[in-house]
């Protein structure tokens, strides 16, 4: 089976070094407003109406962007591994970024320093050629970051969320640390009051307790290449 998480034939034409250059300058049309107490979604569609971008490119900006309080609040929350003992696990959103970077898909470098994809699940999830790299290769991180206890919560609606627990739970058998995979009705909620979280969901990320920005160890310790759309 030939799968590849993330991708679509035109990326490349829509984040050529000419329409990334024109983000992100759309990009900073979109933190002003953001800044100015906007909604993100009346921001980028406003802004990206104004720049004719696609959907793909709008989505590459939500994603990559956000006002200054949210980023003061993150980076106020993020852990070090040393502060990461136990940690909790937004599952299909850490997998599949990681099926992403083997994918060779598109990864974006983002404002709070997480490292984020432009797939989108919607329900829908099947288990790819990538999927058990991607396993060993949060597992392998996680061990290397001393991590004892490591809780991974599944989206129990999401199909194929039984059989990835089974991969997950196969491979974890292997390793040092205690590892607790739980299939729930909603994950977002349940890691609101969670400590030492590992996604990169931003409303997670606004809510959480503290998180720990993982997967952006992984993604640098695989090289992955990261676009920006967004000015530094």
């Amino acid at each position: 089976m030939n799968a590849k998480r993330g991708y679509v034939p035109k990326d490349e034409l829509s984040f050529s070094p000419e329409a990334i250059a024109r983000m992100k300058t759309a990009s900073r049309h979109v933190c002003y407003l953001l800044d100015e107490g906007y909604d993100l979604k009346q921001a980028s569609t406003f802004v990206g109406n104004h720049f004719l971008l696609s959907e793909r490119q709008r989505m590459a900006i939500v994603r990559s962007v956000a006002s200054a309080g949210q980023l003061r609040n993150r980076k106020a929350k993020e852990k070090s591994s040393q502060e990461a003992a136990e940690v909790w696990i937004d599952g299909f959103n850490t997998v599949i970024t990681l099926e992403v970077l083997f994918s060779d898909s598109l990864l974006f470098e983002c404002m709070d320093g997480t490292v984020r994809d432009l797939a989108a699940l919607r329900g829908t999830y099947r288990i790819i050629p990538q999927t058990e790299k991607a396993v060993h290769a949060l597992f392998d991180t996680l061990k290397e970051q001393n991590i004892k206890t490591a809780h991974i919560l599944l989206d129990e609606p999401v199909s194929n969320s039984g059989r990835l627990k089974t991969l997950l739970a196969d491979i974890g058998e292997g390793y040092p640390f205690d590892l607790d995979i739980q299939l729930l009705k909603a994950v977002d909620s349940a890691l609101w009051d969670k400590d030492n979280v590992i996604t990169t969901d931003s409303i997670i990320l606004d809510h959480c307790i503290g998180w720990f920005n993982l997967l952006k160890i992984c993604a640098q310790k695989h090289g992955a290449k990261t676009l920006c759309v967004w000015e530094k």
